[in-house]
């Protein structure tokens, strides 16, 4: 969930679970356990051995703290971290709209697209497109 298995990252070093567990302060055992229920999900070699970059190390600190601290059960970490990784790629998709939003209004007005106008009746003339119609069963 962290992050999609396979995925490259370019965050630099990369960990063995042995190392990754010792940074986190945790067993490997629950490492693999997390992987298991897609809390942190690490890179894998080819031969299938787990690579755990320094963000998923501090992914794993985050769970441990939300767990032993704060008390939050794995399934509620999993939605917090879901809930988290969402909101960020709304705040991106936000930013995106607010930029064509920015684009858009610098460009000035545009002739009508699909709005009412007024045309003299002398002038008039009809745009139509077709639209597709409902299939009644």
């Amino acid at each position: 969930m962290a992050k999609k298995p396979g995925r490259q990252e370019d965050l630099g070093e990369v960990f063995v679970i042995s190392v990754a567990a010792e940074l986190a302060g945790m067993h490997a055992q629950t490492l693999r356990a997390y992987d298991r229920l897609g809390l942190v999900t690490p890179m894998r070699t080819s031969g299938g051995g787990r690579r755990y970059s320094r963000r998923d190390v501090d992914m794993l600190r985050k769970i441990q703290r939300l767990s032993q601290e704060d008390g939050v059960n794995l399934a509620g970490i999993k939605a917090i971290i879901e809930l988290a990784e969402e909101n960020e790629e709304l705040k991106k998709e936000n930013e995106r709209l607010r930029d064509e939003n920015e684009r858009l209004h610098r460009q000035g007005p545009q002739r009508p697209r699909g709005e009412i106008v007024h045309v003299p009746r002398s002038t008039a003339i009809v745009m139509w497109e077709p639209t597709r119609r409902r299939r009644h069963h």
